[in-house]
């Protein structure tokens, strides 16, 4: 399945700084980034549940957002892209 994960992590502070390396990092390693603090993850149920207890466990519920968006199939007519960054294809042919 398609996610989305959102975030707004409050970085005045250095927990905040530190909070929101951490976020970031747990969504890198899980998908790729899309915007500043939006990232696409193509994830099953398991991976799914993995990641937002690990999110939950990062933000600060006082100060913090976190957004998780199930994108339904099928994608190509849920998703459109304009301007030079175009995300990449897991699902299609991988040539190196």
């Amino acid at each position: 399945m398609l996610i989305i994960v959102t975030y707004d992590v409050s970085a005045e502070t250095a927990a905040g700084r530190r909070r929101l390396r951490r976020v970031a990092k747990a969504c890198e390693r899980i998908g790729q980034r899309v915007q500043k603090s939006v990232f696409e993850c193509t994830v099953n149920d398991m991976q799914y549940e993995a990641l937002e207890r690990e999110l939950l466990d990062e933000i600060d519920l006082e100060q913090d957002n976190l957004r998780f968006y199930r994108i339904t199939e099928p994608v190509e007519m849920r998703v459109k892209q304009y301007g030079n960054f175009r995300s990449q294809d897991f699902e299609g042919t991988l040539i190196v």
